[in-house]
């Protein structure tokens, strides 16, 4: 393992801590874009699903251009949601554990501002933050973005579609003294592109990992045909094989995770819902007790799923597909992570079909119908 990621240049102190965390071999993704931000570092443009590596992709290079001994916020890193900032954060930290310390500090909403403040008193050289809550602590003067050399926007396209345009235009004026920005977006929209044209070199590296390797080879994908009126029944019976395995269901809209959060409780499973009217508070209780396995299975619709990094899932349930494909594929990659097999099954309508057909093609994936 360790030879794959020398080999694109990651220095010998972060491999030993990424040895620790399990990593076996870079991504496609890791491959593609570790070796241009080590060596160059300059703008570069990629296109990367959830669950595909790509946090170390960035943050890798992204810690090696830090000066620990400077006390100013060098590297910015903007994700869309809490949970993806907060899962970032955890990984850089993990990463560093025998180099020297780059301190690391998540900034999102749900939490106290001024504890928030206090924290950007010490000596911080990378933020992670969710758009929002950064031009909240900027506003109150906590933090400058004067010496940010590297600007990284993850889940770019994802940010636009809930509303941060306007934001991340003013966090990249902020920050126009910066080397560099590092763009990932699983989709590239005409407001991706236009995003692209105002804040990076016309010269910018494009890198665009292949559909067939952009899912997690270690899924195992399956599809059922089921009416409407006898998935519940399906459901009911599939986690009854599952005994004490754990996992995650997805549905398609809010009313969706309610009804079915209620039907599974009242069959007498352990579940909690995660949906987008969730207050901060109840969003963490929900998360922290998905994460305690004080609760064996957490349905939740898709954005409110987003950076949702939880380990030793065994299977992710659809009970219907995603409206954007694009969707297939970070909830499927929400299992087999670390290296460990998992499941991805969808519930699907007989017209439906055709549908599979088409992720088959486009992710080069095989779906295996079973009744």
């Amino acid at each position: 393992m360790s030879n794959g990621f020398k080999q694109l240049g990651v220095p010998e102190d972060l491999i030993k801590g990424l040895e620790e965390l399990g990593f076996e071999r870079p991504t496609p993704v890791q491959a593609a874009v570790i070796p241009y931000l080590m060596e160059d570092g300059g703008d570069l443009i990629a296109q990367a699903q959830t669950g595909t590596g790509k946090t170390a992709a960035f943050g890798l290079p992204l810690l090696t251009k830090m000066d620990p001994k400077v006390g100013e916020v060098q590297g910015l890193v903007i994700a869309p949601t809490r949970e993806l900032a907060k899962q970032i954060g955890k990984h850089l930290f993990r990463y560093t554990k025998y180099s020297a310390k780059v301190f690391v500090e998540v900034i999102s909403g749900g939490e106290d501002v001024p504890k928030q403040e206090a924290r950007m008193r010490r000596p911080t050289q990378i933020v992670v933050a969710t758009p929002g809550r950064l031009l909240e602590l900027l506003r109150r003067k906590a933090l400058k973005l004067d010496a940010v050399q590297h600007l990284v926007l993850d889940e770019a396209d994802e940010m636009l579609s809930m509303g941060f345009r306007e934001e991340l235009r003013k966090i990249l004026h902020l920050a126009n003294g910066r080397k560099s920005t590092w763009l990932f977006s699983a989709t590239f929209p005409e407001a991706i592109e236009e995003l692209i044209q105002g804040c990076m070199k016309p010269g910018a590296k494009r890198v665009t990992v292949d559909a067939a390797h952009v899912v997690n080879r270690d899924i195992e994908h399956q599809f059922a045909i089921c009416g409407r009126g006898d998935k519940l029944e399906f459901v009911i019976r599939f986690l009854r094989k599952q005994e004490g395995e754990r996992g995650l269901i997805f549905c398609r809209t809010k009313a969706g995770v309610i009804t079915m959060g209620r039907q599974l409780g009242t069959a007498g499973f352990a579940v909690d819902v995660l949906h987008g009217d969730l207050t901060q508070k109840e969003r963490d209780k929900a998360m922290r007790a998905f994460k305690k396995d004080r609760v064996q299975y957490l349905i939740s619709t898709d954005v409110a799923a987003r950076g949702i990094d939880v380990e030793g899932l065994s299977f992710v349930l659809q009970h219907q597909l995603p409206d954007q494909m694009e969707y297939y594929t970070h909830r499927s990659g929400r299992t087999a992570r670390a290296g460990k097999k998992g499941l991805s099954l969808t519930l699907i309508e007989g017209a439906e079909r055709r549908k599979i057909r088409k992720l088959e093609d486009e992710l080069g994936v095989r779906f295996e119908e079973v009744g």
